[in-house]
């Protein structure tokens, strides 16, 4: 008799389910959405609390793009997003496919290229889905500039220095006590730095980020080259699982980590925007491969000897308040130390896992003192060793030509040949031969002053 009450039950249950339809099971739910905002970009991340698919795709008339997410539903909403600097209007959500699976749709206000990818999870967060939006930038405007001429110091121009402060957005790097990111206090000592730079004459300094938004490794080599960076700086704050290590330090990029990005640019040496020569002005594309090997293990070899310098003179003045982490210059592979045309470093300003370098490395004070050195550092170098037809190399000239009609002087370093010297200042090789009287004799010696013609 029991047995007859139970099949008649689950019979009752089995006609409940045809007419009503079977529960909705998601594979995963959308608990939270973040919005990261940069000039040329911005990026949406939603977090998940499993793993999910997912498809991505446009439509027109209006423009928006549509996001459909499979087995999931969202228990957060959009309201919290401001979408006032972002290319988007709206974001609304509903479902499909019977229930079963989500849509979420981007109404956008401006024309975006639109890119999504999952993230699997790590020790700051779970599973991701993240769809960045680039806008379509408008042609670069072309501005026409005086030729530069020691007769017209208005014309010279200013070193470039790129200002790289780590991380940013969805990947706040390092976290120390009370929940100090490394991302938030690299990007005021990047600040501070810009502000010393700005208020020296001959100097202009480009931030990579001026804001909480994430910039790939080699996107920010791509922007100090897009500014014709004189050099690049990338400011970080360790972080380490013991709590007691600590000390700054200031890197350079390792040999063996120059010779695999030699290896890199060689092997796409047919694209065009592939340039040395500190202002772009050598290309690889026209070169045969032995040549570009050539060029290119010249230009990395002063890129490199500068690079030294600039980081010793840094890692001394950061000595004078700060523990330095180890007695000397560091050498490692770092992705944002491999331009092969612009001096590089990075320097590491304390562990922020430290209670007591946390502690120093988010006061204003501290930032203040960090970024001095490094711009002491900096100074230092541009000032003893500024490029030709700079403002700087006026300068140290005493505000005179010395050498003919827009003619600078180049005092030649360990490291320069010839052709590394004529691609950095923007001449041809045989330009800088005829203003030596050099003929086809590429030898030089340290020490020796170099005529450096106009480009």
């Amino acid at each position: 008799m029991m047995e007859q009450r139970i099949k008649s039950l689950l019979l009752f249950l089995l006609m409940l389910m045809a007419h009503f339809g079977s529960p909705v099971v998601y594979a995963a739910e959308i608990n939270n959405v973040r919005l990261w905002i940069a000039p040329d970009n911005a990026r949406l991340v939603f977090d998940l609390s499993a793993a999910t698919e997912h498809k991505l795709f446009t439509l027109s008339k209006p423009d928006r793009i549509v996001l459909d997410i499979t087995a999931a539903s969202i228990t957060s909403d959009f309201s919290s997003l401001d979408l006032a600097k972002s290319p988007l209007s709206r974001l609304r959500s509903g479902s499909r496919n019977k229930g079963k699976d989500l849509r979420i749709v981007l109404d956008l206000k401006e024309s975006v290229k639109a890119k999504s990818f999952a993230l699997k999870p790590n020790d700051k967060y779970g599973h991701r889905l993240v769809v960045d939006l680039h806008r379509k930038i408008s042609a670069t405007e072309t501005t026409k500039s005086a030729v530069a001429s020691l007769e017209k110091p208005s014309t010279l121009r200013d070193i470039v220095i790129a200002i790289d402060a780590g991380h940013g957005g969805e990947d706040p790097g390092a976290i120390g006590p009370g929940r100090v990111k490394e991302k938030t206090v690299v990007l005021g000592i990047a600040r501070e730095l810009k502000t010393l730079l700005q208020r020296e004459k001959g100097f202009t300094p480009q931030l990579t980020r001026d804001g909480d938004y994430y910039i790939s490794l080699r996107n920010r080599t791509k922007r100090a080259r897009k500014h014709n960076a004189d050099m690049f700086v990338s400011i970080h704050a360790d972080g380490f699982k013991d709590k007691r290590a600590k000390g700054a330090s200031v890197w350079v990029l390792s040999p063996r980590g120059a010779s695999s990005e030699m290896g890199r640019w060689l092997a796409k040496k047919e694209n065009s925007a592939d340039l040395i020569g500190g202002v772009g002005s050598v290309s690889l594309e026209d070169k045969d491969d032995v040549l570009a090997k050539v060029l290119l293990d010249m230009s990395m070899t002063a890129s490199r000897s500068d690079s030294r310098e600039i980081a010793s003179s840094i890692h001394r003045n950061l000595g004078r308040f700060a523990r330095m982490h180890k007695k000397q210059v560091e050498q490692a592979g770092f992705v944002v130390l491999k331009s092969p045309d612009i001096p590089s470093i990075l320097v590491e300003t304390g562990f922020i896992t430290n209670p007591g370098e946390a502690a120093k490395l988010k006061s204003r004070a501290y930032q203040k003192k960090m970024a001095q050195a490094i711009f002491t550092g900096i100074k230092a170098h541009f000032t003893n060793k500024p490029p030709a037809l700079t403002w700087l190399a006026w300068q140290k000239n005493g505000g005179k030509q010395t050498a003919g009609p827009a003619t600078a002087r180049y005092k030649v370093v360990r490291g320069d040949t010839l052709s590394v010297i004529a691609s950095r200042n923007g001449v041809s090789l045989v330009a800088l031969r005829k203003a030596n009287g050099l003929r086809n004799a590429d030898h030089i010696r340290i020490g020796q002053t170099l005529k450096i013609p106009a480009s």
